[in-house]
């Protein structure tokens, strides 16, 4: 995908709010390393490796968070 592309902003996008949430430094270990039962037993990571929308892999890091509504 060429960059400049929406799915790209949307991912750029995901790893601010990420980096917002936990960190800079902490954020990407999390993503790698943390299972969640709201992406049926898979990490952050490998479920936007596996093609999950953004949109969808962010709700569910923020329920896991169990984050602000306002930040979801």
């Amino acid at each position: 995908m060429a960059r400049g592309s929406l799915p790209i902003v949307r991912l750029t996008e995901f790893w601010q709010r990420m980096d917002d949430e936990l960190g800079a430094a902490y954020s990407r270990s999390w993503a790698k390393d943390t299972v969640l039962s709201e992406l049926a037993g898979r990490t952050a990571l490998a479920a936007l490796e596996q093609g999950d929308p953004v949109k969808n892999v962010w709700r569910a890091v923020a329920a896991h968070l169990e984050l602000p509504s306002v930040r979801r």
